[in-house]
């Protein structure tokens, strides 16, 4: 029987192993610590890894005749290393000694990671190891380790190593190997006797200092061993080693109790001397373990989505219920409730590894309903990320010639702009300009996620004291990019980058960007509308203040109206949406002879200008582009956005794009299949289904071959989850009330999960025929729930069932 709370990995593979130290990495949305094994170092196998949440730091690096300057997420010591050795033998290195079995488990329910194994050394000696790990849940500072060694056949002395590293850099990507990697220095560290170790460093640009502290303990028989004790320090470490005595077959249980603190946490002394403390006092690792379960248990309660899956679709290797776990698992891991308050975002690729050097994209668009529809005040605090960043994006707009606010597309410490301009193209070794920083969409995503937000919460604080001024300046930001075209009479956009990405220029011009580009034209006037919709929102005092605070005259609001009735869209002759002006005219991809050749083309884009070629020249797309208004605005809206355009958009319009740009899209990016499969739902529901369990897949089974080892993709994981609640269960929170109308595909039979509505919970229960809604007792209001369309009003404590058509 597979227990759908649980990866298992059976035997060591020296091939995968990077790839499962990303997915078992432990974290608790403050910090997070790759599933690398306590005995490894860096190496060409592993990765060990430990990331804190905006922890960046900045360093110079001297690149294709240049000085760069890149931010990245930091890796922070190695709090991890434990190992041992017979007292006349090596220390535990399992790529040396002989495995006689080996089995590596994830346990979701309570975020615990468990390796259990079974090695003889080249003496012949037999020793089994369990060794079972936790990143505290509930105490955001705290992490465990409890390993157990058994000597089967052998007895004498063992000695057993505790440390904690400070060499390392970051070196977790292959093609950032050119870069400066160090970003550490030591402050100081030390030790005493009984009580433990202790690390502290800073970073090298940011300051930001770390402390860790580790108390280790030896025990058998529930009784604490007393051990002969000596330091061991080096240059950039600091450890112990304990000689203990063994008999065979005769357990003894080693607990290595880590605290973790920066100088940037709250109410604290000073960090090296709070993680001493907290590493001193806190209890054993059972103890631990069971706060940490309680914790688990109160997400769980809230997050799970548990599905009826039918035996015929669950062929593939990971069952879908695991993997659907495994994605919300490591979402509440990257952002958590230890998040709130902190002056952070999500990274694209969680706290998980070092791909994209930890930056914050418009990922956000994807992984906030995720919150919104449970914790929404994780959104609140993760909105307040960009608006604590939002001086620094009025002086980006600033220096581009433009006015308002101007979101980085790469955006990490302080918010400023942090894409590269040059980028490595790992299949020529070259390094290429990188015009992407033009993907001036991102400015549309954080509006998004504002409306998105409010809708959800009717959060109207929250937009009076923050939402509305970030709004408003966008829509300022769009205003001064649009310009008249005296030819159409309309308005146009220029120079920027879409979704797509594969597009970064016109063919044969150097300077970067492209003319109107359908979903950034699109998604500005939504941003123009939503604006003055805002101010229509808020309490007339606070209008009349950000009125005042941003000098908003009438002319500037009537040219907003003017511009999102007069925006440009450009049309193919057969009355597809044109991707953006030009397209058209671009020469058609030859699929069949790449995959020939190449095989895996997912990074066209790489392999042509590896052939002196460029994907500038061809209509092909790394992920979906103009499908994306389909995905985040749905038909009805753009129709309606349309209309005030002045353009058709009939009802086959998603089938008549979404037809046209699959067949001219390679899926670089695991967000592609997420947004074609959600748009696909209502058009073809067999190939819906095949994209939504290609996206499970993405990171569990790496189809990208390398990218997940360096980090999940967050925003693709979360995707597959807001697959089963929008699209499948067909759930959405408005300002109207709970809206559910199902679509369960045939592979489905049943899902249950919960939803927060204005604070107030309810349990949902969807199958093929009937919908069982519950609003939770403690509830303190009628709940209104929409079946269909047609409004329900829902009695706190009370039970509702609905037939479904």
């Amino acid at each position: 029987m597979i227990d759908h709370w649980v990866l298992v990995y059976e035997g060591l593979d020296r091939d995968q192993e990077r790839l499962r130290e990303a997915l078992c990495t432990l974290g608790n949305g403050y910090f997070a610590t790759r599933g690398a094994a306590e005995e490894v170092h860096a190496d060409e196998v592993h990765y060990p890894g430990t990331y804190i949440a905006g922890g960046f730091n900045r360093l110079e690096s001297q690149v294709a005749g240049r000085t760069i300057i890149n931010e990245d997420l930091v890796n922070f010591p190695n709090w991890l290393c434990l190992t041992f050795r017979p007292d006349d033998g090596e220390w535990l290195d399992l790529l040396r000694m002989e495995i006689l079995s080996y089995r590596q488990e994830l346990h979701l329910r309570d975020g615990l990671l468990i390796r259990r194994f079974r090695v003889r050394d080249k003496q012949g000696r037999e020793t089994s190891v369990v060794s079972r790990r936790l990143v505290h849940m509930g105490n955001p500072h705290l992490a465990a380790i409890e390993c157990s060694i058994t000597p089967e056949n052998w007895s004498g002395q063992m000695r057993i190593l505790s440390t904690i590293d400070g060499s390392v850099t970051n070196a977790g990507v292959a093609r950032y190997q050119q870069l400066s990697n160090k970003h550490l220095r030591i402050v100081q560290m030390g030790g005493v006797e009984r009580e433990g170790i202790y690390l502290h460093v800073q970073t090298s640009q940011s300051r930001f200092e770390v402390a860790e502290a580790a108390r280790t303990q030896i025990f058998c028989d529930e009784q604490r061993l007393t051990a002969v004790v000596h330091k061991v320090e080096e240059a950039d470490s600091i450890g112990q080693e304990f000689a203990v005595k063994v008999s065979g077959n005769e357990t003894i249980t080693v607990e290595k109790i880590v605290a973790l603190y920066t100088s940037r946490d709250r109410g604290i002394t000073e960090a090296a001397q709070d993680a001493r403390l907290a590493a001193a006092k806190c209890g054993r690792f059972e103890e631990l373990l069971k706060t940490h379960h309680q914790a688990w248990k109160k997400l769980w309660r809230k997050f799970d989505v548990s599905l009826d899956v039918s035996p015929e679709a669950d062929h593939d290797s990971y069952p879908i219920q695991l993997i659907l776990r495994l994605h919300i698992f490591h979402l509440l891991q990257t952002a958590s409730p230890n998040t709130i308050g902190l002056d952070v975002s999500i990274p694209a690729r969680g706290l998980h590894g070092e791909a994209y050097r930890g930056h914050i994209f418009w990922d956000e668009v994807y992984i906030f309903p995720f919150y919104n529809l449970r914790l929404p005040e994780i959104t609140r605090s993760l909105l307040l990320y960009r608006y604590h960043r939002l001086d620094m994006a009025r002086l980006y707009a600033k220096e581009v010639g433009l006015k308002g606010a101007l979101f980085p597309w790469q955006s990490g410490s302080n918010g400023r702009e942090e894409t590269q301009l040059v980028h490595l193209n790992p299949m020529s070794d070259r390094w290429d300009p990188d015009h992407s920083r033009l993907q001036r969409h991102v400015n549309a995503a954080c509006a998004y996620n504002i409306w998105q937000y409010y809708q959800t919460t009717g959060d109207r604080g929250f937009l009076e004291l923050y939402g509305a001024e970030m709004v408003l300046e966008i829509a300022r930001f769009w205003a001064s990019l649009a310009t008249y075209n005296q030819q159409t009479e309309r308005y146009e956009i220029v120079g920027v980058m879409g979704p797509d990405e594969y597009h970064e220029k016109y063919p044969n011009v150097v300077e970067g960007g492209l003319k109107n580009n359908a979903y950034s034209n699109v998604m500005a006037v939504w941003c123009l509308e939503h604006a003055l919709e805002v101010l229509e929102l808020i309490s007339e005092e606070s209008r009349q203040e950000l009125v005042e605070l941003l000098d908003l005259k009438d002319r500037e609001l009537k040219r907003w109206r003017e511009i999102a009735r007069k925006m440009t869209v450009i049309f193919h002759e057969d009355g597809v949406i044109s991707q953006f002006e030009g397209y058209e005219q671009l020469k058609e991809f030859d699929w069949g002879s790449y995959r020939n050749k190449y095989g895996q083309i997912g990074r066209a884009d790489r392999i042509l200008k590896a052939e002196g070629d460029s994907s500038d020249n061809y209509r092909l797309s790394k992920q979906a582009d103009l499908c994306m208004l389909f995905y985040l605005l749905g038909l009805e809206e753009l129709q309606s956005i349309f209309e005030r355009l002045g353009y058709p958009l009939d009802d086959k319009a998603i089938r008549r794009n979404v037809e046209y740009y699959l067949q001219r899209t390679s899926h670089g990016s695991t967000l592609s299949y997420v947004v074609f499969a959600s748009v696909l739902n209502r058009i073809d529901g067999t190939k819906a289904w095949e994209y939504f369990r290609t996206a499970l897949r993405s990171d569990i089974e790496d189809i990208q071959r390398g990218t997940t080892p360096e980090g999940i993709h967050t925003a693709a994981m979360v995707g597959t989850i807001n697959m089963v609640l929008h699209n499948y269960a067909g759930v959405d929170i408005t300002s109207a009330g709970v809206s559910v109308s199902p679509h369960l595909p045939d592979a489905i039979s049943r899902v249950r999960f919960r939803a927060a509505y204005r604070g107030d919970w309810i349990d949902l229960d969807i199958t093929k025929s009937e919908l069982r809604v519950v609003v939770d007792k403690s509830a303190l209001r009628v709940v209104p729930v929409l079946v269909d369309g047609a409004s329900h009003l829902i009695e706190p404590g009370d039970v509702r069932e609905f037939s479904l058509p």
